[in-house]
This record gives structure tokens, C-alpha cells and sequence, in this order.
């Protein structure tokens, strides 16, 4: 279970995140939707550990994250992938997903492959990251510099990424964001396949209504960085205070 309490943020005078308490449970997909400038993306570095937050806790199966960095959080279970791709763009497609796979271990391989690694441990991280890279079928760009790949097949690889820390959440920012018609089915068809595993919580800042109506499980809303509606998809795109605040619908005078 991933908690925020009252997850405040300032920026001198502005209030970016306002008092955000939710609650996600495993099992289900949570879309945060919202207006430009809603908070959406300060809301997910304040979970992530990017930003220090003003005011409030976040908690991971009842244990406080707040004081962690985002690499101590990214440890305890939570996985992000951002706007923009976060990955090693002179190393091959194979060596990014082996480095993930071994920051996901624990023990001595935390400290890093070096000249006296045992043979047998090298290839059993390479085993584990051929077998992710078959599961998102980017087998045959194993050997290809990652900064040759087009902008989709990043995007691909960083939820590779994601699943070779096997992370107890998936923090999904606009995944489909600068992807062509034809790349986000891509990516949309490999979170529908993270959610069969019912133990994973998946977040997911998205604009596109119609990707929020087929994935989300439940929708909140963040307008001026305030919660403004949480439920069910239906029901919140349904609100007024979102056919307003979202969708720039304003309510008809009685």
C-alpha cells in the first residue's frame, strides 16, 4: 500500500502541492489527470524523492519514506519513469537493462561488476536481462547503442528498466508523451500487461482521456494542486468539477 499524507510542497509564496492525502492499494491502475500547471508531476517528485516536500509523509506499506533520497525510495519499491527517457545512451540496450537488473539485487552486487566478478554471477544478470528484453521484444537490440534507437523504442527500454527492478510500484509519467500514432500502443500494451500482476500499484500522469477511460481502474484529479475529485472513471469525468477544472467545460447557470 502507497500512502501520501497531506504531501505539501511551496515554492516561496506558491503552493505547487496542496495537502494531497490518497491511498493506492496493489492490484489496481490509478490515473492522476489534470490541467497544465495542475501539479501532476510535482505530485509524483514528491513521491519519488525528486523534491523535498514542505509538509506531509509519504509511506510504502507503513513505512515513512519522506527522509529517504529517490534512490534509497527507488530501493524500498517505488519504480518512476519520467517525461523525458532516463537512460545510458552510450551503452547498449543490453548493458542498460544488466545494470538495472543488478541494482535490483541485494548483497555484494550492489557495489558494481568489476575484473574480480565471478563469471557465473555476470551471467546470470545477463540471463535475467535477456529474458526482460524478450518480454518487451527488443531481443534483437540487445547490441545497439541506446542513443541510436528511435524515441519510442527509448521509451520501450525504460520500462524495461522499470521492470528489472521489479518494483512494487510503477510510477508511469506521460509514457506516451513525443510517441507517434503508431509507437504508444507499444507502450500502452506493456502496462496492460503490468497490471495482470495483481501485487503491483501502477500511478500514471496521462493526458489522454481516452488512454485514462481504458486503463485507469480509478481516476484523481489535481487542480491548483489540490485534490479535487478521486473515484471511479465514469463518475470523475462525469463531475462538474472536472468537466470544469479538466476539461474547461464550465457548469450552465440554473
Amino acid at each position: 500500500m502507497l500512502e501520501t499524507r497531506d504531501l505539501t510542497i511551496r515554492f516561496g509564496g506558491h503552493v505547487a502541492v496542496n495537502a494531497v492525502s490518497c491511498r493506492f492499494a496493489p492490484g489496481t491502475l490509478t490515473a492522476i489527470v489534470g490541467p497544465n500547471g495542475a501539479g501532476k508531476t510535482t505530485y509524483f517528485n514528491l513521491i519519488s524523492g525528486q523534491l523535498p516536500a514542505s509538509e506531509g509523509a509519504v509511506l510504502l506499506n507503513g513505512e515513512d519514506l519522506s527522509p529517504l533520497p529517490a534512490s534509497a525510495r527507488t530501493r524500498a519499491g517505488l519504480g518512476r519513469a519520467f517525461q523525458l527517457t532516463n537512460l545510458f545512451p552510450n551503452l547498449s540496450v543490453l548493458e542498460n537493462v544488466r545494470l538495472a537488473v543488478q541494482a535490483s539485487l541485494d548483497g555484494p552486487h550492489r557495489r558494481g561488476l568489476n575484473l574480480w566478478s565471478i563469471w557465473s554471477d555476470h551471467a546470470r544478470l545477463t540471463e535475467r536481462a535477456h529474458a526482460i528484453l524478450e518480454s518487451v521484444a527488443m531481443a534483437r537490440q540487445q547490441d545497439a547503442p541506446v542513443a541510436s534507437l528511435p524515441h519510442g523504442d527509448q521509451r520501450k527500454l525504460e520500462v524495461a528498466l522499470l521492470m528489472a527492478l521489479d518494483p512494487q510500484v510503477y510510477m508511469f509519467d506521460e509514457p506516451t508523451a513525443g510517441m507517434s500514432h503508431d509507437e504508444a500502443p507499444v507502450i500502452l500494451n506493456l502496462i496492460r500487461a503490468l497490471k495482470q500482476d495483481k501485487s503491483k500499484t501502477i500511478l500514471l500522469v496521462e493526458h489522454k482521456m481516452d488512454v485514462v477511460r481504458e486503463l485507469a481502474d480509478r481516476i484523481i484529479v489535481l487542480h491548483n494542486g489540490t485534490l479535487v475529485a478521486d473515484g471511479e472513471p465514469a463518475a470523475v469525468i462525469a463531475s462538474p468539477v472536472v468537466q470544469e477544472a479538466y476539461l474547461g467545460i464550465a457548469k450552465e447557470p440554473a
